[in-house]
């Protein structure tokens, strides 16, 4: 459970990460279509079915968005590359298909990265 952002041959940064947990996993490729920091978190229909006591709307920087410091959405916004208000959550299978960084690590990476980079996701 590792991201790694290749920087050129042979050589790439390494960060840990948090991924979807059984059942809610993807792989394949995507390109990073938005770069958001601190952003307000809509929580989608099938997470508020499992948890109906999460408001419409989380605020940006609030504690309880797990959003985290930014995000890199994928996919039309289905997926995203985000910080985490859950730092223990890092290494573990615990996302509904959102690839969870350390809020330092996503904060990084969002410098580095620009709309359209390439993103590939493996087993």
């Amino acid at each position: 459970r590792r991201l790694y952002y290749v920087i050129g041959h042979n050589r790439a940064l390494r960060f840990p990460v948090g991924v979807g947990r059984q059942g809610k996993t993807w792989t394949g490729r995507a390109r990073v279509e938005g770069k958001y920091v601190k952003p307000a978190w809509a929580p989608p229909r099938e997470i508020r079915r499992d948890h109906p006591d999460l408001p419409e709307i989380i605020a940006g920087g609030a504690r309880n968005n797990p959003m985290g410091a930014a995000a890199l959405t994928l996919r039309g916004g289905e997926y995203a590359i985000h910080g985490t208000n859950n730092p223990a959550s890092i290494g573990g299978f615990v996302s509904y298909g959102c690839i969870r960084m350390y809020n330092r690590d996503i904060r990084t990476l969002y410098r580095m990265v620009d709309i359209g980079t390439p993103v590939i996701v493996e087993r």
